[in-house]
C-alpha cells in the first residue's frame, strides 16, 4: 500500500510541476525569459531551443535582452522570434537583440486567462486519473488478499486527501497566474 501512495504522490507532484512550467511559457504583461527559452532556433542546420544558443536576461520589467554566444546566430534568433506566436518585435543592434514587451490588450488578457484555465483543468483531470489508477491498484490488492478491506479503505481515503491537496495547488497556481496576466 505504501508503494501505491508513493507512486501516486510522485505522479501528482510531476503534474503540478509540469503545469508550473507550462504557465511560465504564457506571456503576461511583464518580461520573462521563460517565454523565449523554448523557441526553436535553426543553428548550423539543427533546430535547438534558444536557451542553448544565447543568454536570455530581463534587465527591466518590460525588456528582454538576448545575447547569442555566437554572433553568427543573431539573424537566426531574430527570425525565430518573429516566427513565434509571441507578437513581439525584436531589435537587432548587431551584438544583442532587445525586445520590448508591450502591455497586453484587454482582449488578449481575457484570451490568455482562458488558455491558463484550460491548462489547469487538464492538470486537474490528470491528477484525478492518477487517483483512479491508485484506487484500482488498491482494489486489486484487496481482491488478491494482499491487503485487508480496512487497509484498502484507509489507502483510498489518504489518496483522496492527496488528490484534494494537489488540486488545491493547481488552483493556487492558476489564481496566481491569472493575477499576473490581468495586472496592468
Amino acid at each position: 500500500m505504501e508503494q501505491v501512495k508513493q507512486t501516486t504522490e510522485s505522479k501528482m507532484k510531476k503534474t503540478v510541476h509540469a503545469l508550473g512550467e507550462e504557465f511560465n511559457t504564457v506571456r503576461t504583461g511583464r518580461a520573462s525569459s521563460a517565454i523565449f527559452e523554448k523557441i526553436q532556433v535553426e543553428y548550423y542546420g539543427e533546430m535547438v531551443p534558444m536557451n542553448q544558443v544565447a543568454t536570455i536576461s530581463v534587465p527591466e520589467a518590460r525588456l528582454v535582452v538576448i545575447q547569442p554566444w555566437d554572433k553568427a546566430a543573431l539573424a537566426d534568433i531574430e527570425k525565430a522570434i518573429q516566427k513565434s506566436e509571441l507578437s513581439v518585435n525584436p531589435n537587432n543592434d548587431g551584438k544583442v537583440i532587445r525586445i520590448n514587451i508591450p502591455p497586453l490588450t484587454e482582449e488578449r488578457r481575457k484570451e490568455l486567462v482562458k488558455v491558463t484555465k484550460n491548462m489547469a483543468e487538464q492538470s486537474r483531470v490528470a491528477i484525478r486519473n492518477v487517483r483512479r489508477e491508485a484506487n484500482e491498484e488498491l482494489k486489486k490488492k484487496q481482491k488478491s488478499s494482499a491487503i485487508s478491506e480496512d487497509e484498502s479503505k484507509r489507502g483510498m481515503d489518504e489518496i483522496q486527501k492527496m488528490t484534494d491537496r494537489y488540486i488545491k495547488e493547481v488552483n493556487d497556481l492558476l489564481e496566481k497566474k491569472e493575477k499576473e496576466i490581468l495586472e496592468v
